[in-house]
């Protein structure tokens, strides 16, 4: 049989996003904020790519898709889906997607032209899965196997609605009788879509055999080269629509190698496509004056793409703070929310900084609480077993200076933590204020409760006092 051609494309971590946005991209003289992304520009790249591949093209959706933004969240995802199915995807998976509920999700998936595929979820009352494992799909003349891996974390760090009962695993045990049955099914080539991680999809490829292609999400990694472990390449392609990825490889005689890969910017560059433009208007035209309305404005850029502390999570907690008379400060470590460049803050940009709008909260920790979170955060970030990973970043924090040793053994990393100029005495308690239940778990101090202002509110307000740009208290991890 003579040599034959798949691509593979990749959209992963979309949050939301439907239309062009600022994206941070990193320089040796510091980071630049283009406008990047948006559905319509993607359509046209995608597209394009349809009619260069002659039909031998399998276009992915890693998940994390149906929230993130204003118009996503508000809508509990429902108004990204005729966008969605205008796109000509093959096949997705989910994280965040589960936020109102398995339930919830289920009814999107429905209405989708598409599968949601997740073969390591179960429900444990009846040992069936409420999505499929996997599906075959010809392209090309192409026989593409695609194995869908939901987030493993959905069940062990996400709030408990999330996963409403179902179990979660890494897919490592579901993973070689679904590849078995691929190759029953007659399948060239097994592509395994996973919203693990980068670091987890390194360990799955070294873990089970036969799997060619991984397509990766979660990590919001942007690979312009494909990782390879053994015989499997992985791709992963940025967050926000900002990038799309595209892999061809050959397919002779059972053997799979890499033609080529692009990390593809979704930039200026790229015509929007009409039809797709029209979707996306219908969807933020009930919304945009109040999203366009300029609440303040900001002389340095904030961001969260930095794994230690964030200036967008500074002026978050800041302004929490703010209204809950702490000098303290919690917040969970999210990776999403597209970077707001110096200049005017919109309503748009705070909704995508805290999509979830929640109350601001305040909790009465002791110092050894304090303590205690901090190290067992930094090993749900940092742990030597990527599925020990189940955060985002450092958790972000505000009134603290804590000095640890990321290389050291769970439990051991803080050296130790001072609040404000004080060493954090482990007997005493401390008022704090947090947003969301990943900010402070709820095994995790004393008398709850929650303020009646919102943490968009309460950025606004402190937008009002003008003192954006000169934040004191500001929390640090110091390695040392």
């Amino acid at each position: 049989m003579s040599k034959r051609l798949l691509t593979v494309v990749q959209m992963n971590d979309l949050h939301g996003y439907l239309e062009p946005h600022a994206e941070i991209i990193w320089s040796p003289g510091g980071p630049q904020f283009p406008t990047m992304g948006g559905l319509a520009r993607i359509a046209s790249v995608v597209a394009g790519l349809r009619q260069e591949t002659a039909g031998g093209l399998v276009f992915l959706d890693n998940g994390d898709t149906f929230h993130g933004t204003f118009p996503a969240v508000q809508s509990k995802g429902e108004a990204l889906i005729p966008m969605l199915n205008a796109l000509g995807i093959d096949a997705m998976t989910a994280h965040w997607d589960f936020a109102w509920g398995p339930g919830h999700l289920k009814s999107l998936a429905s209405k989708l032209n598409y599968p949601m595929l997740a073969a390591n979820c179960t429900d444990p009352s009846t040992g069936e899965r409420p999505f499929s494992a996997q599906m075959i799909f010809e392209r090309g003349g192409i026989r593409v196997a695609v194995i869908g891996l939901t987030a493993t974390i959905i069940d062990k760090s996400m709030p408990p609605r999330f996963a409403g009962g179902l179990q979660f695993t890494s897919g490592i045990s579901e993973l070689p009788s679904a590849i078995e049955q691929a190759k029953k099914d007659a399948a060239d080539i097994v592509v395994v879509l996973s919203h693990q991680g980068f670091p987890q999809d390194c360990l799955l490829a070294e873990s089970v055999a036969g799997i060619d292609i991984i397509v990766s999400g979660h990590t919001h990694n942007r690979l312009s080269h494909p990782a390879r472990v053994g015989q499997t390449l992985i791709m992963q392609s940025g967050c926000h629509g900002s990038f799309i990825g595209k892999m061809t490889v050959s397919i002779d005689d059972g053997r799979i190698d890499l033609v080529e890969h692009q990390l593809i910017p979704i930039d200026e560059t790229i015509p929007e496509h009409a039809d797709i433009a029209e979707l996306v208007e219908r969807a933020m035209a009930p919304h945009r004056a109040m999203l366009s309305e300029i609440v303040g404005s900001t002389a340095k850029p904030l961001h969260r793409a930095t794994s230690m502390d964030a200036p967008m999570d500074d002026f978050l907690l800041a302004a929490i703070c703010d209204v809950a008379g702490t000098a303290i400060g919690f917040s969970n470590g999210w990776r999403y929310g597209a970077p707001i460049p110096p200049g005017p803050i919109s309503q748009n940009d705070l909704w995508n900084i805290i999509p979830t709008n929640p109350a601001v909260s305040t909790v009465e920790l002791t110092g050894a609480e304090i303590w205690e979170m901090v190290e067992d955060n930094l090993e749900r970030t940092f742990s030597a077993d990527p599925f020990g990973q189940m955060g985002g970043y450092v958790k972000r924090f505000r009134g603290l200076t804590v000095f640890g040793r990321i290389e050291n053994p769970p439990g051991h990393r803080v050296v130790d933590i001072h609040a404000g100029q004080e060493v954090l005495d482990a007997k005493k308690r401390y008022r704090v204020a947090y947003v969301t239940e990943q900010g402070v778990p709820a095994k995790f101090g004393v008398d709850r409760a929650n303020l009646e202002m919102s943490a968009i509110d309460a950025m606004a307000s402190y937008l009002r006092k003008d003192v954006l740009n000169d934040i004191a208290g500001t929390g640090r991890f110091v390695a040392v």
